[in-house]
């Protein structure tokens, strides 16, 4: 399976409608075929459109069995026609799905807004040969049952892994990753992980499309939205620890754009930690004077305790001597009794 780089582009490139034509597939099937990595992409700078190389579109068309090969690779089942292809009922295929057996690979919206998953037909047939027991046993695995009985449906979980997996191999800038792993989390969790705001603007910037699904109205994309983001708690968490990975990995490649004032200069965090650190401790002001070392030692060696520190400030322009007797008010007595209320 190949997979879409961001690279510079040296010969000549069509773009994606077109190459769809040329490769002989609708717009779905080639838009499936370059997630699956079937069909790889090239951009120029990081922000462009993507776009086929020429010679991709002849590799691809030289390929043994083309067009049908190809077209059989992004063929997409619903239930129905998957329990016929399984040779199953669709009811036992639906709690399959429903259980986790089964990961969709596309959904869509019906007329009555509920969702309908679409599984990959090649898929589907090679897992019935890998695991034959699900589809012949009787009782399904008790795992299984434990699920359904519960109430779960892992078909959203696992569409939205596989979502996730599908957009890492579409790319391979560091921060175009980190911005797929985030799109599977809401405002409140993005902004746990990622407290810079800039670095959450960038990764918004970079925000992969939402999945296009049918019909196309505000109501229905609020739902599409809605599934795509990340739901149990063992889930977000999931995709939380795997954020902070991919952005500790896109902090190291490059930093995120911001404004040229809140870019720090050169060595100046240094500087302020420094600063910061050799910062003398401010000189008492008048009037605040504390009891001496002399006087802490001599109450410790005699088992008192000293009163309280009376503060007063001397006024501006009292003079020499009317200073020096303010500064006497200011002495602590040598000695003092202790207080009702001072614990022994």
């Amino acid at each position: 399976m190949t997979t879409t780089t961001t690279a510079e582009v040296t010969g000549k490139t069509v773009a994606l409608g077109r190459a769809a034509q040329q490769l002989e597939l609708k717009r779905g099937e080639f838009d499936l075929a370059v997630q699956l990595g079937h069909v790889r992409t090239v951009r120029e700078d990081l922000g462009a459109r993507p776009r086929v190389a020429q010679e991709e579109i002849e590799r691809i068309r030289s390929a043994e069995g083309f067009p049908e090969a190809l077209r059989e690779r992004v063929r997409v089942v619903g239930t129905a026609e998957a329990s016929q292809l399984l040779d199953v009922p669709a009811h036992r295929f639906t709690r399959l799905a429903r259980g986790g057996h089964f990961t969709p690979v596309k959904c869509y919206l019906n007329r009555y807004r509920a969702v309908v998953w679409l599984y990959l037909a090649e898929e589907l047939t090679d897992l019935a040969l890998r695991y034959p027991e699900l589809l012949n046993d009787r009782q399904l695995p008790k795992e299984t049952l434990v699920r359904l009985g519960a109430g779960e449906d892992r078909r959203p979980r696992n569409w939205r892994g596989r979502r996730a997996a599908m957009l890492l191999q579409q790319t391979d800038d560091p921060w175009e990753r980190a911005a797929g792993i985030a799109s599977a989390l809401d405002a409140a969790h993005l902004a746990e992980v990622v407290t810079d705001p800039y670095e959450r603007a960038y990764l918004s910037r970079l925000r992969p499309e939402p999945a296009r699904v049918g019909p196309d109205s505000p109501a229905a994309r609020e739902i599409i939205e809605r599934l795509q983001l990340a739901q149990d708690p063992d889930e977000v968490l999931w995709y939380r620890m795997d954020l902070a990975q991919h952005l500790s990995i896109a902090r190291s490649a490059r930093p995120a754009p911001r404004p040229e004032w809140e870019r720090p200069a050169i060595g100046a965090t240094a500087t302020a930690s420094a600063l910061r650190a050799h910062v003398p401790a401010p000189a008492p002001s008048l009037g605040s004077f504390g009891p001496t070392p002399n006087e802490l030692r001599q109450s410790a060696a005699e088992g008192r305790e000293l009163g309280p520190v009376v503060v007063e400030r001397a006024e501006r322009g009292d003079g020499h001597g009317r200073l020096r007797r303010g500064l006497a008010r200011f002495r602590r007595p040598r000695t003092a009794t202790r207080s009702s209320t001072t614990a022994p």
